[in-house]
């Protein structure tokens, strides 16, 4: 296996993560959050920060992800108690990420190189699968992350923030308070995304202030991509499509680096995949609904010619 394609692979599972995350509020919730862009950054800036300052790296990334949730109850918070748009909340939170990433990190850039992170410590456990050991790590820590959120959605919790995101009315008519189901599945959703930019900062030995920017487009491109390649009959379908949709973005973003896309094109194509996943769905449905009428119409007209022929038999 190539190494530009075993690297979007392996970056694949760990946006997959994130793309989980927006699964969950954008699918799942039906809320448009945008907290996404900042709360990936804090989470790559609360992990590096803490490595650099000498704490064990899982505990720098279990503290990204506890952050998240933290992040994402607060956009929770603008949204019902405050009464802010939904679209609006997200927004303020993520500018105001900015500024606090940048408390947290102390300048602009944190680098990780030379440092003992999750990751080295993964390669030298796994040092005997050489190449591969990083990367079957990283699809474990996706598939254990996925299955519980497959458990999650259908626990009473999970079925109550499925249910908000289906018809609020009617599950605040069964005396369910949404104000706390939509906190919860935000808090959840940013955990995820933050465990996932605390995991990609170790990736790529760095923690950047503007290494979120875009990655809520990211997460949509995964989560409809695998929709329109995988389905989504299912929650249990629709989560293996999120992290297969995400794995195909990463492996699509690399072929288009190989021959010679240039870096600073990136956000550009990624807005026309989302917008081709977007559009293609809707132009393959209205060709076979075309087709089912023409199919449907020259039926009728056999029938006619049919009938016709019958009555002349009869005359």
């Amino acid at each position: 296996m190539g190494v530009a394609l075993l690297g979007s692979i392996e970056s694949g599972f760990i946006f997959a993560i994130m793309a989980l995350g927006v699964y969950l509020t954008f699918r799942i919730l039906d809320f448009p959050d945008l907290t996404v862009d900042g709360s990936f950054a804090t989470g790559g800036a609360i992990g590096a920060t803490m490595i650099t300052a000498g704490f064990a790296p899982f505990l720098s990334t279990v503290s990204a992800l506890l952050i998240g949730l933290v992040v994402g109850a607060m956009t929770g918070i603008l949204h019902t108690k405050g009464k802010i748009n939904a679209l609006l909340s997200g927004i303020l939170s993520m500018i105001a990420l900015y500024s606090i990433n940048l408390r947290i990190m102390g300048k602009a850039n944190v680098p990780l190189l030379g440092e003992d992170t999750l990751f080295t410590q993964i390669q030298d456990a796994l040092s005997a699968l050489g190449d591969y050991g990083l990367l079957l790590a990283l699809a474990i820590i996706a598939l254990v992350i996925k299955f519980i959120n497959d458990w999650f959605l259908h626990t009473e919790v999970g079925l109550a923030i499925r249910a908000t995101g289906n018809n609020q009315r009617m599950i605040r008519s069964f005396s369910t308070n949404t104000d706390n189901t939509i906190i919860i599945g935000l808090s959840i959703s940013n955990g995820l995304v933050a465990l996932s930019g605390a995991l990609y900062a170790q990736y790529q030995g760095f923690a950047d202030v503007s290494m979120g920017i875009g990655m809520i487009i990211i997460g949509l491109a995964s989560v409809i991509i695998g929709e329109a390649i995988f389905g989504d009959r299912s929650i249990v379908r629709a989560t293996f499509a999120v992290i297969g949709g995400a794995i195909i973005y990463r492996m699509v973003v690399a072929l288009a680096m190989q021959v010679g896309l240039d870096p600073s094109d990136m956000k550009l194509m990624t807005a026309l995949i989302v917008i081709a996943a977007l559009i293609a769905p809707r132009i393959s449905a209205s060709y076979k609904e075309r087709k089912r009428k023409a199919v449907r119409t020259k039926n009728r007209e056999q029938q006619m010619v049919h009938e016709r022929g019958e009555v002349k038999k009869h005359a």
